[in-house]
């Protein structure tokens, strides 16, 4: 700049004083046309079933979080996952975990009593025909007694292998008819039985797809055809872990998300995550990696589980207590709930 284009003392000084001055900021705001569904989790005595309390998830007209843009009825809400038999957890969980490990009605007493878990997700795993291959009547007496053992609302999700899911549910059907559970996974090719399940015994269904947002799209459109209501729909999109595709699955809920609040119907059902695969990441328990394993862990559930919140998760599935306790805080502080 040349002295004759320079400002003089007094010019920079009136400049000073401006910038000083305190400007209107008019924060932009999107407009969306659709909205998610809302779920209701769980049956009250009020409405036949035993819960002490109904959970309703979904409701949003805008992205998650920006309460200044849109209405966010229902704030996300946690399950911690229990299994009906020992699971194969790393070593740096054995010291948590062993104590209940090996009984599910117990194990889901503590995630709730202690760990604060909004919801149970029991995976009966042990149903597996290429495993332990429980039968539908031990089955049934573990989804009792974890029914009985808390009072709060409750996923359940069999081993994947249709013929042996189909008849775990026909089994359960009436113990959990009036209790309005969730039941999963119902897949592209094997989706028929599991919402014939469904729609009889009076449960939501989830929706399980492989980060794929025309798949998710096609498996709604067959639920729904199927007479599925679109009320009684979760999407499972398929969280990857931290290091492992988390940002490509997070690109995949968020598309899912906009595509909701654009207008498409065939979109707009609440969404569900599992965050514990981050716990098959090596990272998060091989002691060779840098830092504390005791935390590291931990710290990749929850990073994982938050990054799915952010992208658009109504409900996390969660494993670590710790894990639990960090992405709870962080529901709170994104919500304005802290101090209230």
């Amino acid at each position: 700049m040349s002295s004759k284009s320079r400002p003089s003392c007094n010019e920079a000084k009136a400049v000073s004083v401006k910038s000083d001055e305190k400007m209107a900021v008019e924060i932009p705001h999107e407009k969306w046309s659709g909205k998610i569904e809302e779920v209701a989790l769980g049956a009250t005595k009020e409405e036949g079933g035993t819960r002490a309390k109904k959970i309703t998830v979904g409701g949003e007209t805008t992205l998650p979080f920006l309460t200044f843009e849109g209405a966010l009825p229902h704030k996300p809400v946690i399950a911690i996952e229990v299994h009906d038999t020992v699971p194969t957890y790393p070593d740096s969980l054995r010291e948590i975990f062993e104590p209940v490990w090996d009984k599910p009605e117990q194990w889901a007493k503590v995630a709730v009593e202690k760990w604060h878990a909004d919801l149970i997700c029991l995976k009966l795993k042990g149903i597996a025909p290429d495993g332990l291959n429980k039968t539908p009547q031990e089955a049934f007496s573990t989804v009792e007694k974890v029914l009985k053992s808390v009072d709060v609302p409750l996923f359940i999700y069999g081993c994947g292998d249709e013929e042996k899911d189909a008849k775990v549910f026909n089994e359960c059907g009436e113990l959990i008819k009036k209790e309005r559970c969730t039941i999963g996974l119902a897949e592209n090719e094997k989706y028929k039985s599991l919402a014939a399940a469904a729609m009889g015994f009076n449960c939501n269904i989830v929706a399980f797809s492989n980060i794929d947002i025309n798949l998710a799209k096609q498996l709604n459109i067959l639920l729904t055809d199927f007479g599925v209501k679109k009320n009684r729909i979760l999407m499972d999109p398929l969280q990857a872990g931290l290091g492992y595709g988390l940002e490509y699955s997070y690109s995949i809920i968020e598309r899912l998300r906009l595509g909701a609040l654009l207008g498409d119907a065939m979109l707009q059902m609440a969404i569900v995550c599992d965050s514990t695969v981050a716990w098959d990441a090596r990272e998060a328990v091989d002691e060779s990696y840098p830092g504390e394993l005791a935390t590291r862990g931990i710290l990749w559930e929850a990073t994982t589980a938050i990054s799915a919140l952010t992208a658009g998760a109504d409900v996390i599935i969660m494993r670590h207590p710790r894990a639990v306790e960090l992405v709870r805080n962080t529901i709170e502080k994104l919500t304005g709930k802290i101090g209230e």
